[in-house]
Parts: C-alpha cells; sequence; structure tokens
C-alpha cells in the first residue's frame, strides 16, 4: 500500500513525456508511462504492507467522518469546538490540526474563515453561539464547493490542470482589495505557515 500525505504533487506521465529532474518518487510502467511525487515545503511518502503502517493521524483522519458525509452534523461539529482543549485554541489550530476534522489543511482554512469571518488568530472560546453555527456551515459548504469544482485554482490534479475553484484568500488575490468590504488581503507568518485574511471582514 502506498499512502501519499498533503503536500506531496502527485503526476501522470505519458509515454513520450520528459520525466521531470526533481522527485522524491517516480514509479514507471510498462506501457511507458509513469507517476512522479515531489514534496513541496511538507508532505510525506510511505509504502508499507497493509497493516504494518501505524500513525496515529492516519488513524484518526480514518476513523472520524468525512466534514462531506451526513454523519459530521451540526452536533458531532458543536461536540468537538466546545470541548475543553477546543477552547484554548486558535480558529486555524482547531481547524487544521490534530485531525479534529479530517483533510482539512492550511490551504482550505483560509477561505472557510473567511466566509465565517473570523480571523484564524482569534481564540475559538471567544466565538458566540451564532458564530459557531457560521463556522460549521462555512466548514461544509466550502469544502463541498472545493470538492465539486476538482480542487482549488492554487494546486493542480494528477494531469497538471488547475482547479476550478476559485480561492478567495491566496496567493492569487494577496494585497487585492476584499469584495465584500474593500479592505486588503494579508498574508501573515502563523503557526509555522501561513494565514490569510481581509483586515476589515475578519477583525480580531
Amino acid at each position: 500500500m502506498a499512502l501519499f500525505s498533503d503536500g506531496t504533487v502527485l503526476r501522470f506521465h505519458p509515454r513520450d513525456e520528459q520525466r521531470p529532474q526533481k522527485h522524491q518518487l517516480l514509479i514507471e510502467f510498462e506501457d511507458g508511462t509513469a507517476i512522479s511525487a515531489s514534496v513541496q515545503m511538507y508532505g510525506g511518502l510511505w509504502c508499507f504492507r497493509d497493516g504494518e503502517f501505524q500513525n496515529p493521524y492516519y488513524d484518526a483522519a480514518r476513523c472520524k467522518p468525512s466534514p462531506l458525509s451526513d454523519e459530521f452534523d451540526m452536533a458531532y461539529f458543536d461536540r468537538l469546538i466546545t470541548s475543553s482543549d477546543a477552547q484554548k485554541l486558535s480558529a486555524k489550530a482547531f481547524l487544521a490540526t490534530e485531525q479534529r476534522i479530517p483533510g482539512l489543511g492550511n490551504g482550505v482554512l483560509q477561505d472557510i474563515l473567511y466566509k465565517a469571518g473570523i480571523h484564524p488568530k482569534r481564540r475559538i472560546g471567544t466565538l458566540a453561539d451564532n458564530e459557531r453555527n457560521t463556522l460549521f456551515h462555512s466548514v461544509k459548504s466550502t469544502l463541498k464547493e472545493m470538492t465539486e469544482q476538482r480542487g482549488r485554482d492554487t494546486t493542480r490534479d494528477l494531469f497538471g490542470r488547475p482547479g476550478g475553484y476559485r480561492t478567495r484568500l491566496s496567493q492569487n488575490t494577496l494585497d487585492k482589495p476584499c469584495p465584500i468590504c474593500g479592505g486588503t488581503i494579508v498574508k501573515q507568518p502563523y503557526m509555522g505557515g501561513s494565514i490569510y485574511f481581509c483586515d476589515g471582514c475578519q477583525r480580531m
């Protein structure tokens, strides 16, 4: 079994296409096609026999409900967000660490928080009931939209095609005016990565 984590870029290469010079994995098939994998800033590649691999993040992602499923409802989300551990965290830390919500990482949380009007650094414990409800619906609707449109426009699929979802907060919109309030889209380092936010819509 092969496992690829977030941050690993997979590409399919037709028979006569030149292979990338830099890669961490290259699998060539008998028909002359190939698949390459390259790690960007972070990522992981594993190959193991079924049942051998043990990783708490991987196991948590497999046993928890997907945010796209019916199991991931308001009652489930409310249990997550009102736990004593969550109350101490920032919005970014709550959404994107410890695999609380499988598949939700730093790249997609930017638009989720933007649509909910919540600053990435804001503590979860300061959110009112209506803000928690708004955040839940933003998680569900944003991820559904991204999935239906084959990913974000900042990433590419196996065949090198960009996703159809137009990101509101990313390197593509940095320093541009917010379409809602006219504020500026800002980028800051935070928690070992970067956060994007609107300085008008997402106030601390």
